[in-house]
């Protein structure tokens, strides 16, 4: 291989590393919009031309309502180039109800999320969006 070769190499897997952190910083952001109670927050991270996006936004506004949320996420996959990712998380969500105590649900899920990068990542694509839907009574 060529020095330029090496050099065009290297740059490439320095992108692909900015563009993991990107995303993962908006993973984390999501996690602590949703410690902290901030719909608007957490909303950002996703395109709301996204199907399902009204839905998603109605169910976090409910959830964050009437539970203190705690969130964990893991990377489990990971595809795609600059442009689109393709990522599976394992997320666990603690909801702690905020008007019974001790009422605690746990959900663990392993999601599907396909991104896009138009100047930031968003999501464009989330599956289950049921995982941020308040339990049933």
């Amino acid at each position: 291989m060529t020095r330029r070769g090496l050099l065009l190499a290297g740059i490439a897997c320095a992108l692909r590393g900015d563009d993991a952190d990107q995303i993962w910083d908006l993973f984390t952001a999501m996690a602590a919009a949703l410690s902290d109670s901030e719909p608007g927050q957490f909303l950002q991270a996703f395109n709301p031309a996204m199907p399902g996006f009204d839905d998603l936004r109605e169910n976090v506004s409910a959830l964050l309502l009437a539970y203190d949320v705690h969130s964990s996420i893991e990377l489990v996959d990971e595809t795609g180039d600059g442009a689109a990712r393709t990522v599976r998380l394992d997320w666990f969500l603690q909801l702690v109800d905020k008007q019974i105590a001790g009422g605690v649900t746990r959900r663990r899920e392993q999601v599907r999320c396909q991104l896009v990068k138009n100047k930031k990542w968003r999501i464009s694509s989330f599956e289950p969006l049921s995982l941020f839907a308040p339990p049933a009574p």
